[in-house]
């Protein structure tokens, strides 16, 4: 199969935090913070170092940077998420994490999505605030051009996203027809301390946080009250998609109503049902399955572009999913970009 179109699901960017504080409003305005420290909490406590001792690793994007790359894989559309801002759940000050949300969305227009139309972008949120973080979505998508915007998988709230509190997010997105990614970043609070290794934080740091917000989203009722929001979880594969669909629907049909007041059929439905992505590594031995069970059509492909790897090594990715020989082409095109396309809305 020659290659087919491609739209990358999940890229991302690397913060220049000095030039986002140029665009702080109101009492932050004119603040020089990001000369002393940085401008989101760090990711988790492990020496990540970005290039993590690798003089090939990327450790700064520009926008020709990711035009480059964008360019060199044969992508048509790259959605961008951030790296440093990832960590916005873990501000504890609300104000603060309303400012910094519009500067780095404010900063990320100007930057990569006036630059060129095919880098585009989500918002980020301050969940903090609820009721901000939607008028936040609205001015992101209406003055920005943002496709979208992102939901941090951890946060220093002590409620998952399907928590009542969380609903003016919700509302507006499905109101403005948007989508939210659910991305995995930090890994504080998940009992990963006692490891001494950050390649055993890292193959859970992302599933774990992810299976907890996909639970508290699907349980309490999100989908239930919002069938047309869209919705994707991020960074993690898919395997484990199927593996939660079946532990919840176990539950569900053992406990029922007194566990699930806000569900009106099993679990795994509104994932059936409701539009529900999730992005997928080329090289799961699980996707193939993953997509029967759920569909190929709510499958996406993501670059991850520039985390963790070297530039040749992003650039096996595709070649590496369209020699499967268990996927059709069909389900190719679909997983490289119609999917993609229709989540975006692009």
């Amino acid at each position: 199969m020659q290659q087919p179109k491609v739209i990358d699901a999940d890229g991302h960017i690397y913060e220049n935090h000095e030039e986002i504080e140029e665009y702080f409003e109101g009492k932050y305005k004119g603040m020089r913070r990001a000369r002393a420290y940085a401008l989101f909490p760090s990711l988790d406590g492990w020496p990540r170092g970005l290039g993590a001792g690798r003089p090939d690793k990327v450790t700064e994007t520009k926008p020709d940077d990711v035009i480059k790359f964008v360019e060199s894989l044969g992508v048509d559309y790259t959605v961008l998420y951030p790296t440093a801002a990832l960590a916005i759940g873990l501000v504890q000050d609300p104000g603060w994490s309303c400012s910094i949300s519009r500067a780095y969305n404010n900063w990320f227009h100007a930057r990569y999505i006036k630059r060129d139309s095919r880098l585009k972008g989500v918002a980020v949120l301050p969940v903090q605030d609820p009721q901000g973080a939607a008028a936040e979505l609205r001015h992101a998508v209406e003055k920005l051009d943002m496709c979208g915007a992102f939901l941090p998988s951890a946060t220093v709230m002590n409620k998952g996203f399907g928590h009542p509190d969380f609903r003016p997010i919700f509302a507006m997105a499905q109101d403005l027809g948007v989508p939210l990614g659910i991305h995995g970043a930090p890994s504080r609070g998940f009992g990963f301390d006692y490891f001494e290794d950050q390649g055993q934080v890292h193959a859970l740091e992302h599933p774990f946080p992810l299976m907890i917000q996909f639970t508290s989203i699907i349980c309490d009722g999100v989908l239930e009250q919002f069938p047309k929001l869209k919705i994707a979880f991020l960074e993690a594969g898919c395997g484990w998609l199927p593996y939660m669909m079946d532990r919840l629907d176990y539950e569900y049909e053992t406990r029922g109503a007194r566990s699930f007041p806000n569900l009106k059929k099993k679990p795994s439905a509104y994932v059936k049902d409701c539009p529900v992505y999730v992005t997928c590594e080329p090289e799961e031995t699980s996707l193939a399955h993953v997509a029967q069970i759920i569909g190929d059509d709510r499958i996406m492909f993501p670059s991850d572009y520039p985390h963790e790897r070297v530039y040749g090594e992003f650039l096996k990715d595709i070649p590496e999913l369209l020699k499967r020989p268990e996927l059709s082409d069909s389900t190719k095109q679909k997983i490289l970009y119609d999917n993609a396309k229709e989540f975006y809305r692009i």
